[in-house]
């Protein structure tokens, strides 16, 4: 038997969150990255140049907006998993062995970092096509799962069993998980990759009854972030085992998977009961030709009154959606003044922040911390809710009438950043964690944002590949930033492949933080841009 629309709906938007919290397998790099700069011998400018390999394959990722016009997600999704399983995978078999060279290293890493779009490709086009009433919302949920994928590949990492760990180094073992990962969960989640048509009363109906399954939502996603959280900073002073967070972990993830087996339940009960009165109006149908005659009355009116409400509100509602969003595609995107100021202040604030992530590893070297795991896992959990409170405030601004703008969204969230750069250049540790916990938060934010943003400044028909654009800013702000991070490490190393101190990475946190300033300029620019080309295009 086929699922009903509104538990299908629901099946996908679960779908699209396990997909979410496996499709960030570049996370986990700083945890291996010292390692790997061993192995392979090579610099730390070399080492980021690998940093920005797996966003270089962002640049393509156009590639996936286009196969989503014309393949069904499921094989859109499939197809990205394959890529990171050849891109990682390869670097698994071979990375001991002195045949595997830098570039070798350099277009694998590429390879699975566009694969990673194609999978966030599908989830974005699922929450936008089956939760159209309630887009926003869907988007910022599955997305805040992206920013557990680092905690969930070193929970897993952490639970492997010794001989396998004896027999692998940290690299290998992660570039394991990377590969077979994504694959296996995309394969489990396939038969849900697909969008749901729904007639007009039933996204009506749908609209309606949808406040209990998201809320519902919102509690399992909170209780999941709160495990991570405890997991991160302080699972062994409570007296939890790795094996038994791991294990509370994996339960939090798999519980989203009720709400569409409860609307199940709920729908066939209500097919029951509808056969049922369906019977009975047919016993009383038998009676005579009277009892017929009121019962055919009575529907006609309820129909009729129906209709007269949908005309009533359908022009509004028309008039709402055309004001409020133009279409743009094509050549014509790169050719607005709202793009670049969209593209750069991405590029100066989040991408900036995902930069200064990919560094973790090196920063918490460079400090003497002996396990960058922790931090790593810290920025995860802090990304996760980051990522989730646009969420939130969608959900609550709309069940009061309103609707937050995205641009002046990303705007404030931008603002703490330059403040959590400057409080990194005190050497003490407890401002790392801090700083880093801030960032994340607010990388994860925009990240989140930044999806319903292009959908709200550029339209929903060629938002696959709109957004796949405007992402390009990824690679090129991880090449620019994170190179300039390297050349002043590489400097302070004097000659070697290793810097200690706070002074390692303190001119590097100057330029992250005035850029991040500039980043939110640019934005509260765009805001005001946005806010008086919607009021123009209002009627009159």
């Amino acid at each position: 038997m086929s699922s009903s629309p509104s538990s299908a709906h629901w099946l996908s938007l679960v779908g699209s969150v396990w997909l979410q919290t496996i499709n960030g397998p570049n996370a986990d790099f700083p945890v291996y990255s010292s390692q790997l700069k061993e192995i392979k011998g090579i610099s730390q400018v070399r080492l980021n140049f690998l940093a920005f390999a797996s966003d270089a394959g962002k640049l393509f990722g156009w590639f996936a907006g286009v196969a989503a016009l014309h393949l069904p997600l499921w094989v859109v999704a499939l197809t990205g998993a394959t890529f990171g399983l050849v891109g990682y995978g390869v670097q698994f078999l071979f990375l001991d062995r002195a045949g595997l060279a830098y570039w070798h290293l350099f277009v694998l890493t590429s390879l699975a970092g566009n694969g990673i779009c194609w999978i966030n490709t599908v989830c974005y086009l699922l929450c936008i096509r089956n939760f159209p009433s309630h887009s926003r919302v869907a988007v910022s949920l599955a997305t805040s799962y992206l920013g557990l994928s680092a905690k969930f590949y070193t929970t897993m990492a952490e639970t492997i069993p010794r001989a396998a760990r004896a027999r692998y180094s940290t690299t290998e073992v992660y570039l394991l998980l990377n590969a077979v990962v994504p694959m296996v969960v995309t394969l489990v989640a396939a038969p849900s990759l697909r969008v749901v048509d729904l007639k007009d009363n039933q996204e009506d109906h749908r609209k309606r009854t949808a406040e209990a399954p998201f809320l519902a939502m919102f509690v399992i996603t909170l209780a999941t972030g709160a495990c991570a959280i405890v997991g991160s900073i302080g699972a062994k002073s409570i007296g939890l085992s790795s094996r038994e967070h791991m294990v509370s972990f994996y339960v939090m993830l798999a519980l989203p998977l009720l709400i569409p087996v409860w609307l199940r339940v709920r729908e066939s009960t209500a097919k029951i009961r509808e056969t049922m009165w369906e019977n009975r109006v047919h016993d009383h149908d038998s009676d005579g030709p009277e009892t017929t005659a009121v019962s055919a009355s009575v529907s006609v009116f309820e129909i009729e009154a129906e209709d007269k409400q949908e005309q009533q509100a359908g022009p509004e509602v028309e008039q709402s959606r055309s004001s409020s969003q133009e279409e743009v595609g094509g050549l014509r995107l790169l050719r607005q003044l709202d793009f670049w100021l969209y593209f750069f202040s991405y590029m100066f604030s989040g991408s900036v922040g995902l930069v200064f992530l990919n560094n973790l590893g090196q920063i918490a070297d460079s400090r003497g911390l002996a396990d960058a795991s922790t931090l790593v896992s810290l920025s995860s959990s802090f990304g996760f809710f980051g990522r989730l409170l646009p969420a939130f405030l969608d959900y609550y601004t709309a069940k009061s009438g309103y609707s937050l703008s995205r641009t002046a969204s990303m705007a404030w969230l931008m603002a703490p950043m330059p403040g959590a750069f400057m409080l990194l250049l005190h050497p003490k540790n407890m401002f790392l964690y801090a700083s880093t916990a801030v960032v994340g938060t607010c990388t994860g934010a925009i990240t989140s944002v930044a999806a319903s943003t292009t959908n709200e400044l550029f339209g929903t028909k060629n938002f696959g590949v709109n957004h796949n654009v405007v992402v390009a800013n990824i690679p090129l702000g991880s090449l620019c930033f994170g190179y300039l991070a390297a050349f002043v490490y590489q400097r302070g190393a004097h000659g070697g492949n290793r810097c200690l101190g706070a002074a390692c990475y303190r001119d590097s946190f100057i330029l992250w933080g005035a850029t991040c300033a500039l980043g939110t300029a640019l934005c509260t620019v765009l805001y005001a841009r946005s806010r008086r080309s919607t009021a123009g295009r209002l009627p009159r």
